[in-house]
């Protein structure tokens, strides 16, 4: 089922929201050094070796694009989780496992 540019952008936007929570709770709580930076479409996080994962909104497509330093994953809304358009992974489950495997920050994200 299709979803309006109004419920993709504030999906999107709560889910933006819920990583930025963690990330800043994780610099708290782990010590961790990660720039956040939120500007319109994109969350963009830059760890401490200088690498980054960007996630942005394409809003003509309804989806949202992840780039890590393993590659770049497409994820589409269907059925109420954002799901890999190539394997069908969940999104918050795979943004948490790369940005462990980028940085070694444990996020708790209830999502």
């Amino acid at each position: 089922m299709a979803i309006t540019d109004t419920e993709f952008h504030r999906l999107a936007d709560e889910m933006f929201g819920e990583i930025e929570n963690a990330v800043e709770k994780a610099i708290d709580e782990q010590d961790a050094d990660v720039d956040i930076n939120a500007s319109g479409n994109v969350l963009q996080l830059a760890f401490e070796d200088n690498s980054q994962i960007v996630i942005n909104k394409q809003e003509p497509l309804h989806e949202i694009w992840l780039a890590t330093k393993s590659g770049g994953y497409h994820f589409n809304y269907n059925d109420g989780k954002w799901l890999d358009t190539r394997n069908g992974l969940e999104f918050m489950s795979f943004v948490i496992d790369a940005i462990n495997k980028q940085s070694g920050i444990l996020l708790e994200i209830n999502a």
